[in-house]
């Protein structure tokens, strides 16, 4: 699984990306997302409030119930405004 991380979640992560095999209990975003947070410090406090974070799947977006897979790429981003 790909994971990539955009604007103030990479830099709470320290990173812009990482590919990772999680458990295979984790089944939806959701779930990637409360096992990223376990990974490192600066996982847990991109991931302190998840609804903050925004999600997607392969390029769409997706709903915290959303399901991955292993072989997905998944990105998480803050909210999108317009202006």
């Amino acid at each position: 699984m790909r994971i990539l991380y955009f604007a103030w979640v990479r830099q709470k992560v320290g990173i812009a990306e990482e590919v990772l095999s999680p458990p295979a209990e984790v089944r939806d975003v959701a779930g990637l997302v409360q096992w990223l947070s376990a990974r490192s410090p600066g996982h847990a406090e991109a991931f302190a409030q998840p609804r903050q974070i925004r999600a997607a799947v392969n390029q769409e977006f997706a709903q915290p119930d959303s399901p991955v897979a292993a072989n997905d790429e998944i990105a998480f981003f803050p909210p999108v405004t317009g202006g």
